[in-house]
């Protein structure tokens, strides 16, 4: 046995079924020995697609996805990859390989400092310098990575590392890490101050986000609103942790939030942040949230609490385990007047919006599109103006809503589509983009090709950079830089380029059969939908 045998034979101990991937020189062995094995190796036509795809597995199935790429300009392509999954707090496994360790620091060929370059984009990484250490560093890793508040941890090893013979290969039973001990249960005596806060409080709501759903804490969030009627909103990541029709669902918050959202939040005189940063995104004006009102904010990651609002009752540990807590607690609320004043704002604060009639609605486009969808459907949206719609006219019933919120990456929503298709075969995944997300991103259309990938994506067209467009719009006064995407390819074309099926909606005369149409096909298919240029997002 070498080094790459025992990077697979890690890998199948910790169950792992894909690696996504682009290979070369300094990671051939790994690539080599990965043959012997059952792992499917997943060949991405981008490296930061890698770690995009092993996002969406991991979202999926909650464990961390893995991506395995080459040194130099293949580990540094991957950064942006990581960088989106450390901003989303998604667990990730990234292996690299690296240049003959008597050539490290040398500037050899396709050298690069790889641990110090995603130094700020990591939980932990890893340089392996001596054979032996394998089993014992990817044990930890998969640890780090799942553990406490999850994220990317890096592995770079070395090719002479790889190829080294192994002597003894046992696979650690358990962690022990001293210097990594992150709290899971909540405090007690905190647990008990949340209650009697509960039960005092007349408007009280809890604000869910992303960590809800890393935690699987769903289903046990869900038992205790339901059972207490408690309000809920939610930030971008949480949107999922709720049906949005659920009748205690009030939608998201922030910028681009519902007003009904944003007013319950500001009105609420306990307001419960669970498994969410008090980012600005979600939350613009941090004083609001702790003004005249006790905050109590859950969070694994003691670094978030305080970092920008000052809790009231600060609570340290993993949602699940808390809400488990609660659960346990008996207490009466009563703040039935509070829900018929959520109510009324639901019905009031709608937004009004003037479609062209001569182009697809997306708003209207979405809702119908989420009422067409199975239950339990995955929708994927990418980053720009059709974020924004499908996080305000997406509806949820069963399923999951996947994007990228921290770092707002741009052609997100195709590789993380097919990981999560992967993860999960018989569910229905779309991928919905701009055209502009679109163009970062059509390369793994040759990747659902080679592995029959039936992920459905939807390009929603405006021949602009959308978001930016709009920002030039309020900012600049219509003085528009850099955003025309003139030149775009014919997407008519693109699709039959990797025998993809391809259907056209120019407005909404025919959404109802385009829909049937696109959803009923259980091959890939390539929708593109022309939106007004000018349209705004609302």
């Amino acid at each position: 046995m070498i080094g790459a045998d025992a990077i697979i034979k890690c890998l199948e101990e910790e169950g792992v079924k894909y690696v996504f991937g682009y290979p070369g020189v300094a990671i051939c062995p790994f690539y080599n020995s990965i043959l012997q094995s059952e792992i499917q190796t997943i060949l991405i036509r981008t490296e930061q697609n890698a770690a995009h795809a092993a996002s969406g597995m991991a979202r999926l199935t909650g464990r961390p996805g893995v991506c395995a790429v080459t040194s130099g300009p293949g580990a540094t392509n991957v950064i942006t990859g990581i960088a989106t999954a450390f901003a989303d707090s998604i667990p990730l496994v990234c292996i690299t390989g690296q240049v003959h360790t008597d050539l490290l620091g040398s500037d050899s060929f396709q050298e690069a400092d790889i641990t110090g370059a995603v130094e700020s984009f990591v939980k932990y990484s890893y340089l392996v310098k001596n054979v032996a250490d394998i089993p014992r560093i990817f044990r930890e890793a998969f640890h780090i990575a799942n553990t406490g508040r999850r994220g990317p941890v890096l592995i770079d090893i070395p090719i002479n590392i790889q190829n080294a013979p192994i002597s003894k290969f046992q696979y650690p039973a358990e962690v022990n890490m001293r210097t990594y001990k992150p709290t899971v249960k909540g405090h007690a005596v905190q647990i008990k101050k949340v209650i009697r806060e509960l039960e005092r409080a007349k408007r009280p709501i809890i604000c869910v986000g992303g960590g809800v759903l890393l935690s699987e804490a769903r289903d046990d969030l869900r038992e205790f609103v339901e059972k207490y009627r408690i309000p809920v909103v939610s930030t971008m990541m949480g949107i999922s942790v709720m049906p949005t029709e659920h009748p205690l669902y009030f939608g998201m918050v922030g910028n681009h939030g519902k007003a009904c959202a944003n007013r319950a939040m500001n009105e609420s005189d306990l307001l419960i942040m669970a498994g969410a940063r008090v980012a600005d995104r979600a939350v613009s004006q941090p004083d609001l949230i702790t003004r005249d009102k006790v905050l109590v904010h859950i969070d694994v990651d003691p670094a978030e609490i305080g970092k920008n609002a000052g809790p009231t009752i600060p609570l340290v540990g993993d949602v699940k385990h808390i809400f488990q807590d609660f659960a346990r607690e008996e207490f009466n609320c009563e703040h039935e007047e509070w829900l018929q004043t959520l109510e009324e704002y639901r019905r009031t604060l709608v937004v009004m919006r003037s479609p062209n009639p001569a182009y697809v609605d997306p708003a209207a486009f979405i809702t119908r599109l989420s009422e067409k969808m199975d239950p339990d459907g995955v929708y994927v949206a990418d980053v720009g103006q059709n974020q924004i719609w499908s996080c305000s006219y997406h509806i949820v019933k069963e399923g999951r809503f996947l994007t990228s919120g921290g770092m707002g990456t741009m052609g997100y929503s195709i590789p993380a589509a097919m990981g999560a298709k992967l993860a999960d075969k018989r569910r229905q995944v779309i991928a919905v983009c701009g055209d502009g997300s679109f163009q970062m991103s059509m390369m793994e259309l040759a990747t659902m090709r080679q592995y029959d990938i039936p992920v459905k994506i939807i390009v929603l067209k405006n021949g602009y950079l959308g978001m930016v467009r709009e920002y030039q719009h309020y900012t600049y006064k219509d003085h528009y830089s850099v955003v025309d995407l003139s030149g775009s390819p014919m997407l008519d074309k693109i699709a039959a380029a990797y025998d993809m099926r391809y259907q056209l909606l120019e407005n909404m005369g025919r959404v109802e059969e385009v829909l049937d149409t696109f959803l009923g096909d259980d091959k890939s298919v390539l929708l593109e939908c022309l939106v007004d240029p000018m349209d705004l997002v609302k």
